[in-house]
């Protein structure tokens, strides 16, 4: 419990850095949301064995990193924690799919392995700029912004409501977890059974609390509207700053740089 609250807090840290000053962070979020978007978008069309011309991609988020001045130790560990999963997902390529399809000197490598080092480098790069778009925009300033570019209202509330969710449910999680552990004396009633009652508990405390929360929120007026912290206006800054990634997006895409520059490189020293 103890970690599922750090990895809260750290959510938390996130989304109490789009309250930083800088030029990125002062961009209209739906520039920010369209440009990441088109980055992902780009980044999933390739091939599954496609890998060196992933690379050049990092350019993006490298400078919004340096430009937001966000820390880039901190957003490295959120992406190293979905490492897990995506090893599971492309853990098995190398085992059905052994065709060799690369030779450094000797070694022969495998379009399996090919596929699955495309896999992580892919999930580094889109969960990566997932992580940068919360961390200069925020995730209301998000749903805002998905709003304003034609998603249902209902949509983006929900959407809302689930993040503010999680936070209700490690608090109402993290306070069963210290009763159940008060009330057990010599590590007694800490099996696996008492889990099953702890879960129906904490479900029906996380549904009353949720539900005094949307109370408050129509006492206080709420009607569905969002409220960023930063409000702004689409202009040229931000034409500019979408036309000018996208443009770069869809280069990089057409063009594979990697390749281009492995042959210049080649040719000067032959």
């Amino acid at each position: 419990m103890a970690s599922i609250n750090k990895a809260v807090l750290d959510l938390k840290r996130l989304d109490l850095l789009a309250n930083n000053d800088s030029v990125i962070h002062r961009l209209d979020a739906r520039a920010k949301v369209l440009v990441t978007c088109v980055f992902i978008l780009c980044i999933v069309s390739y091939d599954r064995y496609e890998l060196a011309a992933l690379f050049p991609f990092f350019i993006f988020p490298a400078v919004l990193i340096a430009l937001a001045d966000l820390p880039a130790l901190f957003i490295a560990r959120k992406i190293a924690l979905l490492c897990p999963f995506v090893l599971v997902v492309g853990i098995f390529n190398p085992v059905f799919d052994r065709e060799v399809l690369v030779y450094l000197g000797p070694l022969g490598i495998s379009g399996g392995w090919i596929s699955f080092a495309s896999i992580m480098v892919r999930s580094v790069l889109t969960v990566g700029a997932a992580f940068i778009l919360v961390g200069v925009t925020g995730f209301t300033a998000v749903c805002q912004a998905l709003e304003r570019l034609g998603m249902p209202q209902v949509f983006a509330v929900q959407l809302l409501f689930l993040y503010r969710y999680i936070f209700v449910l490690s608090e109402e999680g993290g306070r069963a977890s210290r009763a159940r552990e008060l009330r057990s004396c010599g590590r007694k009633g800490l099996g696996i059974r008492s889990f099953s009652s702890m879960i129906g508990h904490l479900l029906l405390r996380t549904w009353q609390r949720a539900e005094r929360i949307h109370m408050a929120m129509l006492a206080r007026g709420f009607t569905g509207q969002f409220h960023a912290y930063r409000q702004s206006s689409f202009g040229k800054a931000e034409l500019l700053f979408v036309l000018g990634w996208s443009a770069l997006f869809v280069f990089l895409r057409i063009n594979n740089v990697s390749r281009y520059l492995g042959t210049l490189i080649t040719g000067l020293f032959t």
